[in-house]
């Protein structure tokens, strides 16, 4: 049987009208029978490097025994002009995590599927350490089993203050090896007690790596650490309006 984190998480791919753009990755979050896709906001638009798709594609799976077997799920990303994404910010300005409403009427018949909820996500932040073991689930330069088209995982550690906005913003640092695909991915701790469909506790949403403008490059490594925004951000791009 499949460990269900591997179906928690889908490659995403944007689109302008039928011209591919980037591929990213995203994963499923259920609320109150709602359903939704996260990512990274920028996935969805990034005004700075005048990334503006009008679509997405989704894949998923539509056979639980044969992985084999897939489909990709066409979403639009505007209507009448508005864009069909939830975003937000707080004090330290824009969070660079977005959510888009899923009509479970476009999903195939028998699309496999699993979903973090509000239980995922860590209500006692200070019961995290730094140095804790994570994973961070996604389609790194969008690599991936092709065959059975199921995302990889990068360990990672917890390496700046959980609970704690690291320089002012809403999001912790790990320390881990990423590429451009990962953003959207999400950063879980194994947990039993966060339920037998997927015993997984959603820490954050990766977002991108980090490194010193100042590095020299010819003698400095890169720091090797990311941003991962604080999934809690989930509640309140998820809440009715």
């Amino acid at each position: 049987m499949i460990e269900p984190l591997f179906l928690t998480t889908a490659r995403v791919s944007t689109f302008d009208g039928d011209r591919l753009l980037t591929g990213a990755s995203g994963f499923w979050f259920e609320r109150d029978e709602r359903l939704f896709l996260a990512t990274s906001r920028h996935v969805l638009h990034d005004a700075p490097s005048n990334h503006r798709p009008n679509r997405i594609e989704v894949e998923l799976h539509v056979d639980a025994v044969d992985l084999t077997r897939y489909a990709a799920l066409s979403v639009w990303l505007f209507k009448d002009g508005k864009s069909q994404w939830r975003q937000g910010s707080d004090s330290g300005g824009d969070i660079d995590v977005a959510v888009i409403e899923i009509d479970r009427a476009l999903l195939p018949p028998t699309a496999e599927i699993r979903c973090f909820t509000p239980a995922h996500l860590q209500s006692e932040l200070s019961r995290i350490e730094v140095g804790r073991d994570l994973l961070v689930v996604g389609f790194p330069l969008g690599f991936h089993d092709t065959v059975h088209h199921l995302p990889v995982v990068r360990h990672a550690v917890i390496a700046s203050a959980f609970g704690i906005r690291f320089q002012g913003q809403g999001f912790f640092l790990t320390d881990a090896r990423t590429h451009r695909g990962t953003s959207g991915a999400p950063v879980v701790m194994r947990d039993p007690a966060a339920g037998e469909a997927v015993p997984w506790r959603l820490l954050g949403v990766h977002s991108s790596r980090i490194d010193m403008s100042t590095r020299d490059l010819n003698v400095d490594e890169s720091l090797g650490l990311n941003a991962a925004w604080y999934a809690a951000i989930l509640l309140t791009l998820t809440k009715d309006a």
